[in-house]
Order: C-alpha cells, then structure tokens, then sequence
C-alpha cells in the first residue's frame, strides 16, 4: 500500500523520534511511505533514515504553490467548497493557523493523486489534520490521523475531521476521554491503539554501580523538572548516593540550571543536553541508566501527560521506572510495574527514587515486570498489524473522476527527492 504520511517536523526536529519506529515497520510490512512534514523546521538529529522516503517541501514554495494550482484547477468548485469548511473554526487563532496550510494542503491532494497515493494517515489532529484532510477531500484518497494529546484540547475542528476520516487513533484511553468531552464519538471508527516501540531481544538491567537516574523529557513545564530537582536535593540530604541525568533541552533550561546550583545539586545532576534516539536506546542497552523518572505535571485543562514513549521505551529495556501519574501514564504503569506518584510530590518522588536505588531486587522485579507491560501493550510489530487492518478497510471517500481529476499521472521523481 502507498501511504503518504504527514508529519508535524519529521525527519526534522526533536519531538517526533516517536514516530520512527512506527514508520519503520510500516516498510518493513511492505508498505510504500512517503514522508510529509507539514514544516521544515529544526536541525536533524533522528531522522536521517527517512530522508531518501521525505518530501521536505517548505510550507510555501514554488512547488506548493504549482501544486495547489494545479489542484485549483483542475477541480475549482470543489476546492472552494473544501476551504469552506475551514469557516467553522473556533477561534480567529485557529481559523489563522488552517489558512496558513491551505496552500500546502491542495499541494498535498495533488501530491497524493500524482503518487497514486491509497492512505493519508497523519500524526497531530492540528494543522496537520487539516492538511491530510482537504488532500482527501480534493484527492479521493481515504484518510485517517492519530490524536494524542494538546491537539485534542486545542479542538481544531475535532469533530469535523473524526466525521470525515475514515478512523481517529487515540493513543490511550485518556486522549480518548478527551475527545468524548468534545463531542466526539462514540463513533465506530474510533479506536484506542498505542504508539509502538522497537522491542530489544532481551532486557538490559543496569550495572548498579553508579545509580544513576535519568529523566529523558524536554525542559518545558509540564515535565514537573522543578519538583524532580526538590526530590533530588532531600536524596543528597538524605545521603542517598547517585546521579540525576537530565535528558532534554527546552526554555526552562536556563532556570533549572540556576536552581539546580541554588539548591547545591551541582556535583549530582547532569544536563545532557539533547540525546540522539538511538545514543538514548545505547545508553539503555549498555546498563547505563538504573532509574528512568518521569515528574510529569497536570497543569490542567488537558495540559498533562498522553503515555509517555520515553517511558515505554526504557521499560522494553527492563529498566526500573517511576512516574508521576499524568494524563494517560497510569494506563502503562500498572501496579507492579513501576511506582507512580501523585504529580507535583516531590516528597513521593523522592521516596519511590530512594526505595529504587537502595533495593536491587525491586528495580530487577518492577524492571522485568515493566518490560512485560511494554511487550504486552507496546509491541511496535502488533501495533502496525492493527494500524494495517485500518488501512486496508478504509474505502476512497469517492472516486477520482467524481472529483473531477483527469487521468493520474507518474509523479515526477524530483518531488520525492530530499530538498
């Protein structure tokens, strides 16, 4: 199958590493991607394996703008009555940011009827939905898309685009919540399936030796980096040896420095800086790290947690978590499968931090009991079993000719080249 799949970033950028594994199995399966990130913003750390499979066409650009005026006119009308829908946006912010893809959105139709494309699928149900949906609408190919988190609470015509696509994935039964208080569902083509990872052959339980704790999260609010850095400092005053590990970047970054030194954490914490995915997986398969923590936050109105990859990841690996229970966490981190605690606790993060490294018998049972957890729920290979089977009974939402298409043409090969 063909699949145009539409990303926020990706191959560029930090935030959707995620994603590759996904990705990856959906060619090892067979299938034919190409990649479509709505921008090209941020450097390229993670996804230089996709690049020979990526069109890195910018958000405006001559090649958009001929692609959208082929798609204007070759079906005028249709188009037109497509960009209306926009209308009903909630907000002038919103309404704003759809009009600013509108251009690469009938780029993308164009793209897709060219390619013979037979599924868009897309990740975020923001501006990238509204892409993939007007290229279906213009182009007669099936769409779908997967919402997780802030781009259900952001309600960019969330209803609109779960009527029109031929299925909405949540990645947890939190996200999926969400979307219910929004009016949406419970329709059938509603359905709760989890972001994969690449499961190691086996489990990689660290060498204790340096107690080391990492937390893998961006440096931004929500990720509750501050109550981490308390719990830290009643560890040191506890005596408790080790390291904490900060694996990240993001605007907090100059402050949590600054508190890390107010606090005289200095000699115990490390800010990594950005990690590569695989150098992150390395450290995990190497024995490096002891303790994964996630202090995650609920800053309310849908600002928390979906379920964490960073977490799912260092549990494949057999190493012990603790999290806080935001959002959708506690839907992975069942009893006896990590330690949760009540978010924003730094009193109970440091309690599950203590009991972790002064126990190696618990961090071997909770770890071999996580990687159990991340089998039975996370396993990339069932999870794109299940995201094929979507796939395949989604139907063309009408013909090419009722779209008023002529006969599809060969995509040209320099559209599918990297830029």
């Amino acid at each position: 199958m063909k699949i145009l799949y539409v990303t926020a970033y990706l191959p560029q950028g930090v935030n959707e590493a995620f994603l590759i594994p996904e990705i990856r199995q959906l060619l090892n399966a067979g299938h034919e991607i190409l990649v479509i990130p709505r921008s090209c913003r941020g450097a390229l750390i993670n996804g230089e394996e996709l690049l020979g499979r990526t069109c890195r066409e910018p958000l405006w650009s001559a090649q958009v703008w001929k692609g959208a005026a082929r798609t204007w006119a070759t079906a005028p009308s249709r188009t037109l009555d497509a960009v209306r829908t926009l209308g009903a946006s909630r907000s002038l912010a919103v309404a704003l940011k759809n009009a600013a893809v509108v251009p690469k959105a009938l780029w993308l139709a164009d793209v897709a009827r060219r390619w013979h494309a037979a599924h868009i699928h897309c990740h975020w149900a923001g501006t990238t939905a509204t892409m993939a949906w007007l290229a279906s609408e213009l182009s007669g190919a099936p769409w779908s898309f997967t919402a997780h988190r802030w781009d259900i609470v952001e309600n960019n015509l969330f209803r609109h685009k779960a009527r029109s696509a031929s299925f909405v994935r949540f990645i947890s039964e939190d996200g999926l919540r969400m979307a219910r208080a929004l009016g949406v569902g419970p329709e059938a083509n509603t359905v709760v399936l989890h972001m994969g990872v690449a499961l190691p052959r086996k489990a990689a339980h660290a060498r204790g030796a340096g107690g080391v704790v990492l937390c893998p999260a961006r440096l931004t609010e929500v990720k509750g980096h501050r109550s981490l850095l308390e719990a830290w400092r009643m560890l040191k005053n506890r005596g408790v040896r080790g390291e904490l590990w900060l694996a990240g970047d993001g605007e907090l970054g100059p402050e949590l420095q600054v508190l890390t030194k107010r606090l005289g954490l200095s000699g115990s914490v490390k800010f990594l800086g950005t990690v590569p995915h695989e150098k992150l997986l390395a450290m995990y398969g190497e024995g490096a790290v002891d303790v994964v923590v996630l202090a995650s936050l609920d800053l309310g109105q849908g600002n928390h947690e979906g379920i964490p990859v960073a977490l799912v990841e260092a549990m494949s690996y057999g190493i012990p978590v603790v999290a806080a229970a935001s959002g959708g966490t506690a839907e992975l981190v069942v009893p006896g499968a990590g330690l949760l605690t009540p978010p924003g606790d730094a009193s109970a993060i440091a309690n599950a931090l203590q009991d972790m490294l002064s126990d190696g018998d618990l961090r071997t049972q909770l770890g071999d009991a996580g990687r159990r957890r991340a089998v039975e729920a996370h396993d990339v290979v069932r999870v794109v079993k299940d995201l094929e089977k979507a796939f395949e009974a989604a139907r063309p939402r009408s013909t090419l000719a009722a779209c008023g298409w002529p006969q599809a043409e060969v995509l040209p090969r320099n559209l599918s080249e990297t830029r």
